[in-house]
């Protein structure tokens, strides 16, 4: 064994003990005849001392050409520290050094190993392994993985089975683009890696696994942000047997289990929202209600005077922004030219102070008296101090603009407090979704979920009125789960996908498989899929996944320290019967 203590468990209790540890060198404190090294490993930090009276000479002599990151096995004996430290668990006590061994070298790190360090995102990235030695890294994995086996103990104790899917899937059309993988053995025919393992967790039900699970990798070819890489992690779920209230009742349990056991918060309540009333009072599928702000839709007590802008408007909502009158000009301005960012795309805002004196002071003062802002006001449940922010337009961008507005100030303010959190299901979504380009109909989750009972009918007339069988768990404004019942018998499977423009032929290739499957006694079936990135962050206090990835991707979707992705030689492209006119 290269140690016998780790650099994070020594304490008074082992003073005059003789130990053995093993790390990185933090850095060193040369004082000429004394010298001080802090030494690191993932589990903390010991003090060494080398004195020239108690340290034999050839030691010293090692403890001198010592540098940041050289990686050493030192033997000594415990003992108190004079100036001890409270930052440190082990500040108590250091170690007399009496062996050392270099094991490796290290050159100088091109950014500090330390919290806060001078590296920018994109070098850290670069050299991701020497970013994983600091602390908020190497803690973020940690914490990733005590979530993850919280969820395996949860979901163990509730009879779920893990069972693994393939990772060489068939492409389909549905959802974002497919990575695509080359067949050597079948030329010109090529895998997908998975969206999701969502037709096989069916299969998993058809074959009586009735409660499955997987902790999996999924790929998605598609535009990224801070919170998506084209590689993410779900916890995938699937149950037989059961209805909607089954489903969140269990994924209840497991999301009170993880915030109580990570975090050490009880939540009682998870409210449900309808999807139509998410949108009208807070814009958006996904809102966070740790705080209010909600929309109040103002058409009624504001188009009913001359001012254009409002009267030609779909829709005029406002909301009530908590001591947003002690705002200056200048920050209303401010917030005016942020909603008119590109962005956000908003042509401009129109605001109502309410005086703690009981009287209103507006923007539009030209058009509007103190008994219409009163009902402006009265709306919004707006309160003396209060600022009320006015956004109109077409129906959809302008709840859209005044979802944004309403968290970018709800951010202002420190209203979302990371170490609160507010779960919330938000269930009816619309089955189907207009894609406003081609003006066709597409599923809003895949093309598997089942509508609501009794509204199949309603495909052939009004096939944007139908709900869908369909689930979000909310936490915190963020998406952490979604899911659904699926659809388990093969002819509504077949109505489903001819409605969303699959002919016979079509569906057959491409779903044939499953619909076969359900002619075999498929049982009520349905599950959720919680993103585990996503959701290790949040309960981590982040909005931002890619601290809790070991080796993320960046907004380009490249691995930067491996330089991935990268051309492949001829021979390779030959042996796959492929040929590309791309030069490097």
């Amino acid at each position: 064994m290269y140690r016998s203590h780790s650099c994070g468990e020594l304490n008074a209790t082992h003073i005059n003990k003789e130990v053995t540890l093993a790390g990185w060198v933090q850095k060193s404190r040369d004082k000429g005849f004394i010298i001080w090294v802090d030494l690191r490993d993932r589990y903390g930090i010991t003090q060494l001392i080398f004195d020239e009276e108690r340290t034999p000479a050839t030691i010293m002599e090692k403890a001198k050409s010592l540098g940041r990151e050289f990686v050493i096995q030192v033997t000594g004996t415990v003992i108190e520290r004079e100036s001890k430290s409270t930052k440190l668990a082990t500040g108590a006590i250091e170690v007399l050094v009496s062996q050392l061994e270099i094991l490796n070298e290290a050159i100088t790190p091109p950014f500090t190993i330390e919290d806060e360090t001078d590296g920018g995102e994109d070098i850290r990235m670069k050299y991701r392994y020497l970013d994983i030695r600091r602390n908020p890294v190497k803690d973020s994995l940690i914490f990733r993985h005590k979530v993850t086996m919280e969820v395996r103990k949860y979901l163990s104790d509730q009879e779920f089975i893990e069972v693994e899917t393939p990772y060489l899937i068939k492409s389909t059309p549905e959802g974002a683009r497919d990575f695509v993988v080359p067949s050597r053995m079948n030329e010109g025919q090529f895998y997908a890696l998975p969206q999701s393992p969502q037709t096989f967790k069916q299969l998993l039900m058809v074959g009586g696994m009735d409660k499955y699970f997987q902790i999996v990798k999924c790929f998605r070819d598609e535009d990224l942000r801070a919170d998506r890489q084209p590689e993410f992690t779900q916890i995938d779920c699937e149950m037989a047997f059961v209805e909607q209230e089954d489903i969140l009742n269990i994924f209840e349990g497991l999301t009170r289990h993880l915030l109580k056991e990570v975090n050490g918060v009880e939540v009682e309540k998870f409210p449900r929202m309808l999807y139509d009333d998410a949108m009208r009072l807070y814009g958006n599928d996904k809102p966070d209600i740790r705080f209010g702000m909600e929309f109040a839709e103002l058409n009624a007590v504001t188009q009913h005077k001359d001012f254009g802008v409002f009267n030609s408007a779909e829709l005029v909502v406002g909301i009530a922004v908590p001591r947003g009158n002690s705002y200056t000009r200048k920050e209303i301005d401010n917030i005016i030219k942020w909603v008119k960012r590109p962005q956000v795309g908003a042509l401009g805002m129109i605001y109502c102070r309410v005086n703690e004196d009981g009287t209103f002071k507006s923007s539009v003062d030209k058009f509007y008296d103190q008994e219409d802002l009163a009902k402006w006001v009265a709306a919004t449940n707006a309160k003396p101090g209060d600022l009320v922010c006015v956004l109109s337009g077409e129906t959809n961008k302008v709840r859209t603009q005044m979802s944004a507005l309403r968290m970018e100030l709800a951010e202002r303010l420190g209203l979302r407090d990371p170490k609160v959190f507010a779960p919330l299901w938000v269930i009816d979504f619309p089955l189907l979704e207009l894609d406003e380009e081609t003006g066709h109909y597409h599923a809003m989750h895949h093309p598997f979920t089942s509508p609501k009972p009794g509204q199949l009918e309603l495909l052939d007339t009004k096939p944007g009125e139908v709900k869908a069988n369909a689930y979000d768990l909310v936490l915190n404004g963020n998406e952490i789960g979604g899911g659904s019942i699926r659809i388990h018998d093969k002819a509504t499977q077949a109505t489903m996908l001819k409605h969303l423009g699959f002919s016979e032929d079509e569906a057959r290739k491409q779903f044939g498989f499953l619909m076969d499957a359900f002619e075999y006694g498929a049982p009520p079936h349905g599950g959720l899929a919680f993103g585990l990135d996503r959701l290790v962050a949040i309960l981590g206090g982040q909005e931002t996944i890619r601290d809790f990835i070991a080796f993320p991707k960046n907004n380009s979707g490249r691995d930067v320290m491996i330089d991935a992705p990268a051309f492949i030689d001829d021979v390779q492209l030959t042996e796959l019967s492929l040929k590309l006119d791309i030069k490097e």
